[in-house]
């Protein structure tokens, strides 16, 4: 494998701030292009691609900074980039001809064109004083590598200490997730005390998106090559979801390698391999034909029913985060690909064969994973712990005291 190329990540790219021009408010804290007063629905990557020309407009930005920016460098067509600008244009009631807020810089890039007016944000409310201020995102190192297939995959470093590894779980994003209010707790938290290490998986935020083979074996084979890539020699891992059965196969597979197994709402049996009922196989079919159906579309009204499943207590904020958070980690198409293998998923053989401690928290209520099948993992890894958390969620949000248990758990398993 050859060295690891690296990215440092930047700061926003497009200050939190409130651009107007004409009728138009371009709003970058509230994630929003508005026309007076109603919300104009774009894509992300088209809001993305519109906020890097706003914040910009003194100069033209060319293609190859929006490429970078946009979609962190991934390998994309030009096609992929004109369509974007035509729906900004399109949002804003533009066309290649009038040009009258994109101008094409022939062959070289674009650049916004419309009359400006910069305002900083709204102060938020001032927090009582008894409350502390949320502090801010971790700073964190984004480098790249190869899977053993010639993969890239991206992987970020934030923190320092002793290294605490997280397989890849669906639905990340590295440059987002310390912004999303559904992963950023996580980071942030993780890697107070520790070297917290995490990665995209194949088909998902900054890794690549074209990749070939799916499968589960893929999914592990990539956490070997992040690990490699690092130089780790032995390390705690933790695997949240479907990324605790690529942990329990990389434990089993590399007992010299992982000290301490930490699983999260994980699971040993993916659904279609655990549907015995009619009712639970026709529940597996139709989270295909959700994700076919309305991943691609601005309408939210399918992904949310992935919400109600991941964060059944969530706040009407936390889904519109978590709605953000499918449509810019991955395609329509790779959403089908993950939740196919993810019910192919068998690792009860492997995890008899885990032989290190193992720490499994699971939500009393989950409604995507039920707490039995962390139960059943429980019963399945030798040296194992279950802690049942007072949570109705698949993912625990911040805010919910369950969150709090979860880190004195995991501190405490660490520390040993």
């Amino acid at each position: 494998m050859g060295p690891a190329v690296t990215l440092s990540t930047p700061e926003s790219s497009a200050s939190t701030g409130v651009w107007r021009f004409e009728d138009f408010v371009l709003d970058t804290h509230r994630y929003e292009l508005r026309s007076g007063g109603d919300v104009i629905r774009v894509e992300p990557q088209v809001f993305d691609v519109l906020t890097q020309l706003v914040s910009n407009s003194h100069r033209f930005v060319s293609k190859e900074e929006l490429f970078d920016s946009v979609w962190g460098g991934r390998f994309v067509s030009e096609a992929a980039l004109t369509s974007r600008i035509k729906a900004v244009r399109r949002a804003l009631g533009d066309d290649g001809e009038s040009q009258r807020f994109i101008r094409t810089v022939r062959g070289r890039g674009y650049q916004f064109v419309g009359t400006l007016i910069a305002e900083p944000p709204s102060a938020p409310p001032p927090l009582p004083a008894a409350v502390p201020e949320e502090p801010p995102p971790p700073r964190q190192h984004i480098a790249f590598c190869r899977a053993a297939d010639g993969v890239r995959l991206a992987y970020a470093v934030a923190g320092d200490g002793p290294p605490l590894v997280r397989a890849a779980n669906w639905m990340t994003h590295l440059g987002y997730d310390i912004e999303s209010p559904v992963w950023k707790h996580w980071v942030r938290d993780l890697s107070d005390k520790h070297r917290f290490i995490r990665y995209d998986e194949r088909g998902c935020g900054l890794s690549d998106w074209e990749a070939t083979d799916f499968t589960f074996e893929d999914w592990v084979a990539d956490l070997e090559s992040v690990v490699e890539a690092l130089g780790l020699e032995r390390f705690p891992l933790l695997g949240v979801s479907q990324g605790g059965a690529v942990a329990v196969a990389y434990a089993a597979r590399h007992p010299e390698r992982v000290s301490r197994l930490v699983l999260c709402s994980a699971y040993a049996r993916g659904r279609a391999v655990r549907a015995s009922g009619d009712d639970e196989k026709r529940a597996a079919a139709l989270d295909l034909e959700l994700a076919r159906v309305g991943w691609g579309r601005d309408d939210p009204a399918f992904r949310q029913v992935f919400a109600a499943q991941f964060l059944p207590d969530g706040t009407r904020a936390d889904w519109a985060a978590f709605d953000q958070l499918q449509r810019r980690t991955t395609s329509p198409e790779n959403a089908v690909r993950f939740l196919e293998e993810f019910g192919r998923i068998d690792v009860r053989e492997l995890a008899r064969d885990v032989a290190c401690p193992t720490l499994i928290m699971h939500s009393r209520d989950d409604h995507r994973v039920p707490l039995r099948f962390g139960e059943e993992l429980a019963s399945l890894i030798p040296d194992s712990r279950l802690v049942a958390l007072s949570s109705n969620n698949h993912l625990l949000t911040a805010g919910e005291p369950a969150w709090q248990v979860f880190r004195a758990e995991i501190d405490a398993f660490l520390a040993v």
